[in-house]
């Protein structure tokens, strides 16, 4: 293994489920250069994130600690220090292009440079005013940004559930704008210190909207139909409130049916695997630009995503929820002579795991107090076990407003999720029930789903006294 300093690139795509990558089994969907990255690097394929919406899940994953101890457990709130700091005082040159969702919009967070770009559809009353470096760009070049304000003009706007054909010149959309940026910085930065790049995509987030090209192989094509629960009125009445608050809300552009027909699925859906396979495509020109500058057989790239997507399983819109489809995301490390190639590891893992993993990349050692994990062992053959547990939570906001507090906590076998101010949760056997259609917390005459869900119960009670211990430690370096 090499142990010259690495340069870093850290690619965060915005709502991508784990199931969108071809060699990792899902070959409805076309990803040749996550593909390459999967076959010479380490793949993570139960890989959890902290919380199932952007600040809480991105703040956990740049401190390494959970969104209660950083205070950080729902968007828009304050958000402003990281790990980056570190890795620059250390010497790398540190650059973000693209969405990070930190607040306030623009702090450095260690960067030395950033070139910030948020979210697709930003259009709504609720939502702080910020015009963001896209935004501007748009605007220059005299162009009405697409949101939800725009597709309310079409007629089919209430029935297209947030699927549209990107009209604007391609090189204007928001993923390839990004990468299009990325790539200029790796062709003109003239410094030859390492250096830590982060690259936020904003998609496959909605509104769901791939230029034509890449919608076009897609347009008949075979693909899973939402999860349907035989019974889904039997969701907890916080989960049947999110439902109806996103009917009645067009979150991002979305306007969320009850029951939409199958048609109207599949388009969301190929809508939405059209812009995973932009994003692909752009990972494959960053490769090339690596090449370029020279630096690519001394580079590790990180790939992963802020949360998932449910895409209407279970008749959910988007994330807020614990649902496989929503916390669970893709995890890829790839780095010639530092990563085992070829490598897919099944056991349990936090997206916010690669923040220590990046700092000992660069040589440097993580602070004790992290909550985080380093996966370096895991990158480099060595006997690793994974975590016993994985945690998500996420606070009541403007969408999640049935509950003051969410819960997860899932093993190799069983899922359970806590309302805080609920009788009532989700308990899930994941062997038995991969697609989690039968929820079990009542399931008193199952004496092996009541043994676990009492266990579970006490590790999530145990996790939070044991991070309260700590808290002093963790967390206040980087509010």
């Amino acid at each position: 293994m090499s142990e010259s300093r690495p340069n870093i690139v850290l690619v965060i795509t915005d709502q991508q489920r784990f199931d969108t990558i071809a060699a990792l089994g899902h070959d409805h969907v076309d990803t040749p250069n996550l593909d390459r990255l999967v076959r010479e690097g380490t793949a993570f394929t139960h890989t959890y994130v902290s919380a199932p919406s952007c600040s809480p899940s991105r703040a956990s994953l740049f401190t390494g600690v959970y969104p209660h101890s950083l205070g950080v457990l729902r968007n828009e709130e304050l958000w402003r220090h990281s790990w980056v700091e570190t890795l620059a005082d250390s010497g790398y040159h540190c650059v973000n292009v693209g969405k990070m969702h930190t607040h306030p919009w623009e702090t450095p967070l260690g960067f030395h440079e950033r070139t910030v770009v948020e979210n697709k559809d930003r259009d709504h009353p609720n939502v702080p005013f910020f015009h963001d470096q896209w935004d501007k760009a748009l605007w220059a070049l005299g162009e009405r940004k697409p949101t939800r304000t725009t597709y309310r003009e079409r007629e089919d706007y209430a029935e297209r559930l947030g699927a549209f054909e990107w009209t604007l010149d391609e090189e204007m959309h928001s993923d390839v704008f990004v990468a299009g940026h990325a790539r200029w910085w790796l062709d003109t930065y003239p410094g030859d210190e390492p250096f830590f790049l982060q690259i936020g995509f904003p998609g496959p987030h909605p509104p769901y909207d791939p230029v034509p090209r890449h919608l076009e192989p897609y347009r008949d094509r075979d693909v899973p139909l939402p999860i349907v629960d035989d019974d889904d009125t039997v969701q907890p009445d916080v989960l049947q409130e999110l439902r109806e608050h996103h009917q009645e809300n067009d979150h991002d552009a979305i306007v969320h049916l009850a029951s939409p027909t199958e048609e109207q699925s599949l388009r969301q859906r190929r809508h939405y695997l059209a812009n995973v396979t932009m994003i692909d495509e752009q990972i494959g020109l960053l490769l090339d630009a690596l090449e370029r500058r020279g630096v690519l057989d001394n580079t590790v790239i990180l790939f992963t995503s802020d949360h998932g997507d449910c895409l209407g399983d279970h008749g959910h819109s988007q994330k807020w929820t614990m649902y496989e489809s929503s916390v669970r995301v893709p995890a890829i490390v790839w780095g010639p002579g530092r990563v085992v190639a070829g490598q897919r590891i099944d056991s349990l893992t936090s997206m916010m795991d690669f923040g220590p993993t990046v700092l000992e990349l660069a040589g440097l050692t993580p602070p004790h107090w992290m909550e985080a994990q380093s996966l370096v062992p895991a990158l480099r053959g060595e006997p690793w076990q994974g975590r016993e547990y994985v945690f998500s939570e996420h606070a009541r906001d403007m969408i999640l407003t049935g509950t003051e507090l969410m819960t997860m906590v899932r093993d190799d076998r069983w899922k359970l999720v806590e309302f805080l101010d609920s009788e009532q949760g989700q308990l899930f056997d994941l062997q038995a029930d991969p697609q989690e259609r039968y929820d079990l917390w009542s399931a008193a005459e199952d004496a092996e789903a009541s043994k676990a869900k009492a266990r579970l119960l006490g590790v999530i009670a145990q996790w939070r006294a044991h991070s309260a211990l700590h808290t002093a430690d963790r967390g206040r370096e980087y509010r």
